[in-house]
C-alpha cells in the first residue's frame, strides 16, 4: 500500500489515520504482535509540521518493522488525552509515541523525534 507521502528513495511513511478511542484500543493491542508508532501533529503549528516533514524525509524503516498512525490533534484531541491517560505521557506536540507489547518502548517531542533514533528502538 502506498503511503500517502512518498520520497524518492528508500521508504516512504505509510501514513495510518488514528481518529477514535477505539482505534486506540486496537493499536495497542496490535503492539502485542508488532511496534507501532503514533505521531501527533497539530496542523496549526509549523514547527510540528517541519518535524513532520524531517520525519519524512528520513525515513528508511520497512513497514514490516512498525506501523506508524498520524493522529491530527485539532480534529482528534480527546484521542490524543486519552493517550496521555493511558500512558502517563504529558501530552506534547509533535510527539512520536511508540508502543510494543503493549507498552511505551520510547516517546520523543518537537526537535528530539529521529527517525534514526526511532529504528534503533524497535532494533532494526
Amino acid at each position: 500500500m502506498m503511503g500517502l507521502f512518498k520520497k524518492d528513495k528508500g521508504e516512504s511513511v505509510d501514513w495510518k489515520k488514528l481518529e477514535s478511542e477505539a482505534q486506540l484500543t486496537e493499536f495497542i493491542a496490535l503492539s502485542r504482535h508488532k511496534p507501532i508508532a503514533i505521531f501527533k501533529h497539530s496542523t496549526r503549528c509549523s514547527l510540528s509540521s517541519m518535524v513532520k516533514s524531517r520525519l519524512e524525509r528520513a525515513w528508511d524503516i520497512n513497514g514490516n518493522d512498525i506501523e506508524i498512525y498520524y493522529l491530527d490533534l485539532i480534529q482528534y484531541r480527546d484521542v490524543s488525552n486519552k493517550i496521555a491517560s493511558i500512558f502517563n505521557i504529558e501530552h506534547q506536540s509533535p510527539q512520536l509515541i511508540v508502543l510494543d507489547q503493549g507498552e511505551v518502548l520510547y516517546h520523543a517531542s518537537h526537535g528530539e523525534i529521529d527517525a534514526g533514533v526511532l529504528k534503533e528502538s524497535i532494533g532494526k
